[in-house]
């Protein structure tokens, strides 16, 4: 038996199954979710001390130390005036020499850039002070 080919069929639509690229498609969906590695956000927990109704008087053989703050903006504000980030090396050096003893503290706002904490602290080492203390500033949570 011969097939033979009438007029009316020769106008068949071509059709695409799709069900082969779907299961592929879903195989790979899974793959890609179960090998995923999910990264866990390492961050710090902060003990903070509670600060006290009546502190102490501060103790008058105790160096003062050096303090800087670096506000939310990113400004350097050392001595109650706004200081560029490329002196602050002189003017810890400076500090420095007028207490040898005393140590840097940085108050941080929390909403600064860690750049910026990063700069005067390396600054403050460069100046031969190793003692540099963070203290955050703001509301943490």
């Amino acid at each position: 038996m011969s097939r033979r080919r009438r007029h009316g069929d020769a106008e068949e639509k071509a059709e695409i199954d799709l069900t082969p690229m779907l299961d592929v498609v879903f195989i790979m969906l899974i793959f890609f979710i179960v090998t995923a590695s999910f990264v866990k956000e390492i961050g710090l927990d902060l003990n903070m001390p509670e600060v006290p109704e009546n502190p102490p008087p501060a103790d008058p053989d105790e160096p003062p130390n050096i303090l800087v703050k670096v506000t939310a903006n990113n400004d350097i504000i050392m001595d109650g005036r706004r200081v560029d980030a490329r002196s602050i090396r002189s003017i810890i050096e400076r500090m420095h020499a007028e207490n040898p003893k005393a140590s840097v503290i940085i108050k941080a706002d929390v909403k600064s850039e860690a750049g910026v904490y990063v700069a005067v602290a390396d600054a403050a080492r460069s100046a031969n002070v190793m003692q540099v203390s963070l203290v955050p500033d703001g509301e943490i949570f």
